[in-house]
């Protein structure tokens, strides 16, 4: 069985132990160690990007991705089950000043249209400025489905 739960659940085997003790490293702070390099090349080239930055957290990597699309002051939709509202320390409140803005997750794991919508705040100064619709691809062991993620992504684009 694959455990969808959360990247933490995930325990090493023997031999990526043994692969791991036999690495090459160097000093990552200066871009020479060639098994973080390798990594990140070969996500990018996976992703069809022009690079990849290797994060040792999930939480990590979730807040630099949340201030990477938001700046201070702004907002961003979430479900109330996400690690980034939910499990991750109110980091991107505490750490990014983005204020998030959660939405009770469906059954199956997704947030309803109807509902990102509906929390989508107004072009106006009194409110923070919703940026940002923050999905997971799981939530509690669910994949969600990718027509909705199309959907979803859809609207949050026609909704700037």
């Amino acid at each position: 069985m694959i455990d969808l739960r959360s990247d933490t659940v995930t325990r090493p085997s023997t031999a990526m132990r043994e692969a791991m003790l036999a690495a090459p490293v160097g000093d990552d702070v200066w871009g020479d160690d060639p098994t973080v390099n390798a990594f990140q090349q070969h996500l990018a080239k996976r992703a069809g990007k022009q690079a990849a930055l290797l994060f040792p957290s999930g939480t990590q990597s979730n807040l630099v991705a949340l201030m990477a699309h938001c700046e201070r002051g702004d907002e961003y939709i979430v479900g109330q089950n996400a690690h980034t509202y939910r499990y991750e320390g109110g980091g991107a409140a505490v750490l990014g000043s983005i204020q998030p803005q959660p939405i009770e997750n469906a059954p199956d794991g997704t947030l309803p249209l109807e509902k990102i919508t509906a929390a989508i705040k107004a072009d106006d100064p009194h409110f923070a400025r919703t940026r940002l619709l923050a999905l997971e691809n799981t939530i509690a062991g669910k994949v969600l489905p990718a027509g909705y993620i199309d959907d979803a992504v859809a609207l949050a684009r026609q909704r700037g």
